[in-house]
């Protein structure tokens, strides 16, 4: 285990719209107001045909490759993440959520494309005076936390 002391920083009520990329906006948002270090909650609807990460084909084999699902008719939404800068310098969001619809639910990584439904709510909470950041794994692909 490796840490790091971060302080809160400012704090960011976001509203979403009908149609929005829920990664790109926070990401473009969070580039506008330069926050390289946060911990973000979404909560909100997710619409028809979005796309979530729900695991690796096969955990044994690096790189993974990425088990995809495809959300069927709309589903209400929450998810928590953080933000890093990456090697570039660039806010990265890591946001897993959970979706459900009538009795079914499905939870994974936004990544792939999860779009708002009518409602989409965003709170961002900087984490001020903090080293980390995203570096990627050559064996993984992941973007792992760096601790410096």
């Amino acid at each position: 285990m490796e840490f790091t002391e971060a302080k809160l920083g400012r704090i960011f009520i976001l509203r979403l719209h009908q149609g929005e990329r829920l990664h790109e906006v926070i990401e473009k948002f969070a580039s506008q107001k330069q926050v390289f270090s946060a911990l973000c909650f979404f909560l909100g609807g997710a619409e028809d045909k979005s796309k979530v990460v729900v695991g690796p084909k096969d955990g044994a084999v690096l790189p993974p490759e990425p088990m995809v699902t495809l959300l069927k008719g709309v589903h209400e939404a929450c998810g928590i993440g953080t933000i890093f800068a990456d090697e570039q310098g660039q806010p990265k969001l890591h946001m897993h959520a959970s979706f459900g619809r009538n009795d079914t639910a499905v939870t994974g990584c936004v990544r792939m494309g999860v779009d708002v439904w009518q409602i989409g709510e965003v709170v961002i909470l900087e984490l001020a005076v903090s080293s980390a950041k995203r570096a990627k794994s050559k064996d993984t692909g992941f973007e792992f936390l760096e601790i410096g």
